[in-house]
């Protein structure tokens, strides 16, 4: 059985391989980049906790990643696309079937990026903050 931390981050990365991008969890930059979008889920860091006492509980503010990189002649409109796609699918479900606490994700920053001898790439991290508590720092 996973930890409530995995068992997080899988729903996450379940949620965004339904969308038409396609979607790698902790995998390097391919030299290509699909027609329709790649998006990358970074496990992120937890950071501290909160802790409460009775019970014992760790409360965290779980920072994950999201790169989204598009290609091509029409890279702003695609690019525009895919980041509203994400967050449609992140609002269907702010508690991912309730395993999660509230799901959040910040602002993309986006770049473009010239490759050469190629159409340039526009890409961006975003942030996607998870609420969740666990008994155990290590589950």
């Amino acid at each position: 059985m996973p930890t409530p931390r995995e068992a997080i981050l899988g729903a996450l990365y379940a949620r965004l391989s339904a969308l038409p991008a396609t979607t790698k969890r902790g995998d390097v930059l391919p030299e290509r980049v699909p027609a329709d979008g790649l998006l990358i889920l970074r496990d992120g860091e937890p950071g501290e906790p909160e802790v409460t006492l009775s019970p014992l509980a760790y409360h965290y503010q779980h920072r994950a990643e999201i790169e989204a990189v598009v290609q091509g002649a029409d890279r702003d409109t695609a690019f525009d696309t895919l980041c509203a796609s994400i967050g449609v699918a992140i609002a269907a479900d702010r508690t991912l079937g309730g395993i999660c606490d509230w799901v959040e994700a910040e602002a993309p920053r986006p770049v473009d990026l010239l490759v050469e001898g190629a159409a340039s790439l526009k890409a961006a991290v975003i942030p996607v903050i998870l609420y969740y508590s666990t008994d155990d720092p290590l589950s």
